[in-house]
This record gives C-alpha cells, structure tokens and sequence, in this order.
C-alpha cells in the first residue's frame, strides 16, 4: 500500500507491507531503478511476520522536496539522514537495512554511524561507503570501462543526455548492468516512470559528481561526511552480496570488504545475477534478510 509522510527535507512515498506489529525491514532501492525491484521479494518477508517498509529514495517517483531551498543533492550522506528521518518520521528505533547501489550505501552509512539503529544489514556489493578523497586514483582499464557513465555525468553534455534521453539511458543500463536478467518492456515501464520524478536529473548528477570531489554538498550534512572521510567501521551483523553477472561493480565485487566489518559477517555470490540483485534473485535476498531477523 503506496503511503506519504513528511521525514526530514522529503515528503517521503513509501510502500508498507505485513503487520504493524511485524520486525520491521527497509528495503532501499539503487539508481536506475525504484521499489519495484523488491515486488516479488516482499511477501516473501511478510509471510515471514515483517512490517516491509520500501520508500522512494530522494528525486524518483512520488518523493518530493519539502522546500524550493533544499540543495537537490544526491551525495550519500544526504541518502544516510533522509532513511534516518524516515525511520524516525514512522517511529522505527531500529530495523534490519537491507539495499543497493545508493539505497545500500544509505543502509551502509545508517550502520556504520548509528548502529544502535541498525539490527542487521543486508548490503549488495559490501562495504558501498566511498572514499570521496581517493576517488580520482585510477582502477584497471577494465574497471574503468564500467564507470564510463558516471565520467559521462561529470560534463554538461551527460547532463543533458540525462535529461533528454532518460528512459532510453536508464534502460541501457539496465542491460549492461544485467546481462543476464532478461527483463521485458512491461517490467521495465513500470519503473521508468519514477524517473519522471522533476528532481531526477538534478539529484542523479550532484550524486555522480560530488562522489568524486567535483562539486559542494549540501552544508546539513558536512558533518557527516567528515565521518565518512575515516571510512567507518560497520558493527552490525552483516550479510554482502554480490552478484556473479554484476556488469558495474568493480571486478572482485566485496571480496576484501572484511576489513570494513567488526561484528557478525558473511559474503555470499549470487551466480548469474546482476546489479539489481533484489529482482533478479529474491529468495536469496529474503533469505539473507530473514537470517539477521
């Protein structure tokens, strides 16, 4: 059931799933994509007595800005305290986080800098915190291929490819990032209209930017991400996921993420899956999901 509710500088859509008296799960969804990718997931954790929580992260679908002022930032401390506002916006002391791609690093950041919030994590591609300071260090040629989008992001021509081309852009991800999945139209439509949002293009391209030192944050959130210059320690127990067919993360995927990791810890691949883990292979994230429960 599709719900609003005023958290933080958003008026947050979410869907709630299960019994409000359920273990609460937020499920948070990555970029090019929204809640859709936890349908067939999500009744596989009410059925198991979860309160599923699954919002609109900031710039897509029925999400909106409270303020005209607000900076359209997509860094990902602002992702860290907009979950944060949403789970105080619900009256949620903690929960078991569970996402990818940005919604993951939001889960990764709420971890790592409030564990008392954070029963459990479930995170695609491990530790998903950056380092902002080592960003301009080159990777592999190979790794370096995969990020041709973000560095297409970073020029005045990305933006206005975004802009012009979303769906057809978002889409070709889709592919590069899956190739195995074999997604059809329908599947596809239903998620592409979140990118309609009027905030999409400028919170996309702040977050692929200022990820690499080239543009401010917003001021609200400087604090935090002095916090996550030191590249936190995470506490909580966890489960990494990486999908075998993952056609964007770096090669390797969280293989050497341990380190980043003081308590309870697994790493489990996922053959054939892609980035959108969640949809591609739900059982296996609702298992992982149910085992931090």
């Amino acid at each position: 059931m599709l719900k609003q509710i005023e958290a933080g500088v958003l008026n947050v859509a979410y869907e709630e799933n299960g019994a409000a008296d359920g273990k609460p799960v937020l499920l948070l969804h990555g970029f090019p994509y929204d809640i859709h990718a936890y349908d067939d997931l999500t009744p596989l954790l009410t059925d198991a007595g979860c309160r599923v929580i699954t919002p609109y992260l900031r710039g897509f679908g029925p999400t909106r800005f409270l303020s005209l002022a607000t900076p359209r930032s997509g860094q990902q401390a602002v992702l860290a305290h907009d979950l944060l506002a949403l789970m105080d916006a619900l009256a949620i002391p903690n929960a078991v986080l569970a996402g990818y791609d940005w919604g993951g690093r939001a889960a990764c950041i709420v971890a790592a800098l409030w564990p008392a919030r954070v029963r459990g994590l479930v995170s695609v591609d491990g530790y998903n915190i950056q380092n902002i300071a080592a960003a301009s260090k080159p990777q592999t040629p190979e790794n370096e291929l995969r990020y041709w989008y973000q560095y297409y992001f970073h020029s005045e021509r990305g933006r206005a490819g975004l802009a012009q081309n979303r769906r057809e852009f978002c889409k070709l991800l889709w592919k590069l990032w899956s190739p195995n999945w074999q997604f059809d139209q329908a599947t596809y439509d239903r998620t592409a209209l979140s990118f309609d949002n009027p905030d999409f293009v400028e919170v996309v391209i702040h977050s692929y930017r200022h990820r690499y030192g080239l543009v401010p944050g917003d001021p609200a959130v400087a604090g935090s991400e002095l916090l996550l210059a030191a590249q936190p320690v995470i506490s909580v127990p966890t489960i990494a996921l990486d999908g075998a067919g993952d056609g964007v993360s770096l090669i390797g995927g969280s293989e050497q993420h341990q380190r980043f990791f003081s308590g309870p810890y697994q790493r489990r691949v996922i053959p054939v899956s892609g980035h959108n883990l969640p949809q591609e292979s739900p059982r296996e994230f609702a298992d992982a999901i149910r085992e931090l429960l």
